[in-house]
């Protein structure tokens, strides 16, 4: 049970503590905890918080209209201009950590190929007054 929350954080947590209150009615609490590695005040912590209602839900249910009206084009800077327009008072940090939550992330647009860049360098005088033309081609000039 521990590698599922050493990467995971509080979600990893989370997963854990369900399947801990699975366990329960077969196991005594001490013996799952022991074996899991968690200790009982962090148990009932992530227990207490897993039946709280979440508080970013409607702004989370935005966030994804957002994205999917833009085709998943919009980053965190934009969604938060979004947000605020609409009137939610939200910090662009929470932003960004709620899109990382949900694993929203930007798509980059592809940029068009142009091969017409206009005149490329200058040309130099003909000073010397130079015949660069020739009657035909590879013509042998001695």
């Amino acid at each position: 049970m521990e590698g599922l929350n050493s990467k995971r954080g509080k979600e990893g947590k989370k997963q854990e503590i369900r399947i801990i209150q699975e366990l329960r009615p077969e196991y005594t609490l001490s013996t799952l905890l022991n074996v899991s590695g968690m200790s009982r005040s962090t148990y009932y912590y992530h227990l207490s918080c897993l039946y709280k209602p979440d508080k970013y839900k409607e702004i989370k249910n935005r966030i994804v209209r957002i994205n999917i009206k833009n085709k998943g084009r919009y980053g965190y800077r934009r969604i938060t201009q979004c947000l605020i327009k609409d009137g939610f008072k939200i910090n662009h940090k929470t932003v960004s950590k709620l899109m990382n939550v949900m694993y929203i992330k930007c798509k980059v647009r592809k940029k068009k190929y142009k091969t017409y860049k206009g005149e490329t360098g200058k040309v130099a005088p003909n000073i010397l007054q130079r015949d660069f033309h020739s009657e035909h081609p590879i013509e042998n000039v001695i």
